[in-house]
Parts: structure tokens; C-alpha cells; sequence
């Protein structure tokens, strides 16, 4: 690689933001083009598990982001009267995946991300579009306010809508509705104690879990036709719909106001692409293979993307065969995994929690189980120092 070659990243959430920093610490000049007037981010707060906290080292902040973990003790999965299917614990994650999951605010690791990068990397209200993919004898080029911009390296990382994947893909059907809605609060919640916990009920879940800061992250999904808003307000829907579950969700929702209350609609994209990349432009994170939240690995797995996309910048050929199978896999299971935690069905549901409660005591609880292939990858060509104590 050329001394001067130039990226630039259209998007700045996670995975465009990592992206920057990986391919800056291996010499690239970086331009991140964010259309958004800030770097503040859509959401409440991010779950990162072993495999995104080890590309994380590779970049060298994992240990910081490791130290935020506040998951302590029992958790599991639960009946919406309170009743426990599966109990897992921190010790048993860390042990089975060789690290911890961490819970922190979306905004914090944003931050983290943003301090790697050189003053000036990043463009705010900078809307970016594809002018020109490129190829191996023209670099490629993004129009963003009124000029054109060259680069050798042009990564799309500007989400499940993304304007790159459907210029590199124009006939790709890309995303479709989940059939669900998710909402999310991120609050703090004075007096109460709880053990880190999902409940999974009839088309209904709620997961509640405690920050190091001392807030706490709860959030539910339902079945629900696209489009749908609360007649009022959404914290007023979401006592409606889990008013009377076990403690502590009644006190979470008390605790918010309908100001504090996020709500989106689930798409994801149920056709994978033919590919991460054409001509000199790469796609990660959900602009590449948007999946449902069911694993908590939609922003995982985009972390992986970017280290592995700065190793492969230039042979992009390489970086999807290395991600395109895994995350289309994974993407997959995720699909898999909401038609059983989001069961509408009366017998259904009784089936599963009695099943799920019968594999839990015969062996590691569902939780570990789903994380399986995983939560233990490992950045293929990552340096042994890069990793050292994290084994």
C-alpha cells in the first residue's frame, strides 16, 4: 500500500468509526463523512460480546471498553410472571467464550472511537453520495457538498438504508420488516435491584440490565403490523403491553418518561448480498447485512467488519469471503432466534419454555448456547501480543 492511499468512510456510527481508526493506524489518510450534524447516536446502548471486544484489541482500546462491564452474578431468561427458564452467570460467559460481555451507553463507545482518529477526520453534515465505485485503474469517487472527493478505499457504512449498497447493488430487493417493533430506555432507576434478565412471553420480550454508570438498559419488542405508534405515547404502550410482567419491568417503565422511550421498527436484510464490495468500495455493518437484534450482534459483528476490512483494504476479495459466509450465517441464526422468542402461539410457547427449561438444567444455559461459533472468534491474523491475557 501506497504511503498517501486515502479511505473515506461514509457514515460515522460504530462500524464506520472503527473502520477509520483501523485503517488510520495502518497508514491510511481517513476522511469520515457523517451527514448527521454530530456523531450522536441513534440508540440507547450496545451489548458487546468476546468476538467484537477482541477486534476491539486490535485496535487498542478493548480493555478499556472491558473494564466497563457490569453484568455481575446470576442472570438468565425468565416468564413474564417472574418465573426462571435458564440461569447463567458473568463467571460462566467469560468462562465458556474467554471474556466478559459488556453493556455500555452507545455513546461511550462512539467516543472511545472518535478519540483514535486525528483532529479533522471527521465531517459532520456531510450527506455523501457514490459518484463512482472505481476499479483497479480509476480510484473511486463521492460527491458531498457540491464537490467530488478520490479515494482508493471507499467504505459504505451509512447503515440498513444504505445509498452505497444500492448503488453498488441497484437490484438487490434489500430491507425487509421483521415483523416486530423494539423500543428502548436507558435510565436511571433509584432503589431498585435486579438480576440481569430477558423475559420472553407470548409475541412479546423485555430485557433489563444494569450499566456500570449505575443507569439501567431495558428494552422490549412486540409483534406488530409496520408503522404502528401508541395512540399517546410509548412509555404509556409499553406499560400496556408489560405493566403487569414480574419486577422490576414495572418500575422501569414508571421510572421513564415518554420522552426517554425510543421505538423502531426491525428490518433486516433476508437476501445476503452477492458481495461486501465491487470496484473499490467495501460495505460493513448494517449497510451490508442488517439482521434482527435477537443476538445482540448487529453492532458486533460491524466491529469485525472493520478490522478485518482494514486488513484485507487492499484485496477487497478477500474481505468478503471473510465476512460475507459468517455474517450471512449469523444473520441467519438471528432470524431464527426471533420466530422462538417471538411466538405467538399459546402451545407454541408453553413447548419452548418447557424445552428450554429441560435443556438448561441438562447442560449451559440457552443464553451461552445461542453464542455458540460466535462469541469465540478471534481476529485470524491479529498479532499473539494483541491478545495477550484475553485467552
Amino acid at each position: 500500500m501506497a504511503q498517501s492511499a486515502r479511505a473515506i468512510v461514509i457514515g460515522g456510527g460504530i462500524g464506520g468509526l472503527t473502520a477509520a481508526a483501523a485503517l488510520h493506524q495502518r497508514g491510511w489518510e481517513v476522511t469520515v463523512l457523517e451527514r448527521a450534524r454530530s456523531l450522536e447516536p441513534v440508540g440507547a446502548a450496545i451489548s458487546l460480546a468476546p468476538n467484537a471486544l477482541r477486534a476491539l484489541d486490535v485496535i487498542g482500546i478493548g480493555d478499556e471498553i472491558r473494564d466497563l462491564a457490569a453484568w455481575q452474578g446470576d442472570g438468565g431468561l425468565r416468564t413474564p410472571g417472574g418465573r426462571w427458564l435458564s440461569r447463567s452467570s458473568a463467571e460462566a460467559a467469560a468462562a465458556r467464550f474467554g471474556g466478559p460481555l459488556v453493556l455500555l451507553p452507545r455513546t461511550t463507545l462512539v467516543d472511545s472511537l472518535a478519540a483514535l482518529l486525528p483532529p479533522g477526520t471527521v465531517r459532520t453534515a456531510a450527506a455523501a453520495t457514490l459518484a463512482d465505485p472505481g476499479d483497479t485503474a480509476r480510484p473511486a469517487r463521492v460527491a458531498v457538498a457540491g464537490e467530488e472527493l478520490e479515494a482508493d478505499l471507499v467504505v459504505g457504512a451509512d447503515g440498513i438504508n444504505s445509498r452505497v449498497r444500492s448503488a453498488l447493488f441497484p437490484a438487490h430487493p434489500g430491507p425487509v420488516y421483521a415483523g416486530f417493533t423494539t423500543w428502548r430506555v436507558l435510565i436511571p432507576v433509584p432503589g431498585v435491584e435486579f438480576a440481569s434478565h430477558e423475559t420472553w412471553g407470548r409475541g412479546r420480550i423485555w430485557g433489563t440490565h444494569p450499566l456500570k454508570d449505575g443507569r439501567v438498559y431495558a428494552y422490549a419488542a412486540a409483534m406488530t403490523p409496520p408503522g404502528e405508534r401508541a395512540p399517546d405515547d410509548e412509555q404509556a404502550e409499553l406499560l400496556r403491553r408489560f405493566g403487569n410482567w414480574h419486577d422490576p419491568i414495572p418500575a422501569v417503565i414508571a421510572a421513564a418518561r415518554p420522552e426517554d422511550v425510543l421505538r423502531h421498527d426491525v428490518h433486516h436484510i433476508a437476501q445476503p448480498l452477492p458481495a461486501h464490495h465491487l470496484g473499490r468500495v467495501a460495505l460493513l455493518g448494517d449497510a451490508a447485512h442488517a439482521m434482527p437484534p435477537t443476538l445482540g450482534q448487529g453492532g458486533n459483528q460491524a466491529v469485525e467488519d472493520a478490522v478485518v476490512l482494514a486488513h484485507h483494504a487492499d484485496y477487497l476479495a478477500a474481505y468478503t469471503a471473510a465476512r460475507l459466509p459468517r455474517t450471512a450465517a449469523i444473520a441467519r441464526q438471528a432470524v431464527k432466534v426471533a420466530r422462538l422468542n417471538m411466538a405467538e402461539s399459546r402451545a407454541v410457547v408453553a413447548v419452548r419454555d418447557t424445552a428450554i427449561a429441560a435443556l438448561s438444567k441438562a447442560g449451559p444455559a440457552l443464553f451461552l448456547r445461542s453464542f455458540d461459533g460466535i462469541a469465540d472468534w478471534r481476529p485470524p491474523y491479529a498479532s499473539e501480543e494483541a491478545h495477550a491475557g484475553k485467552r
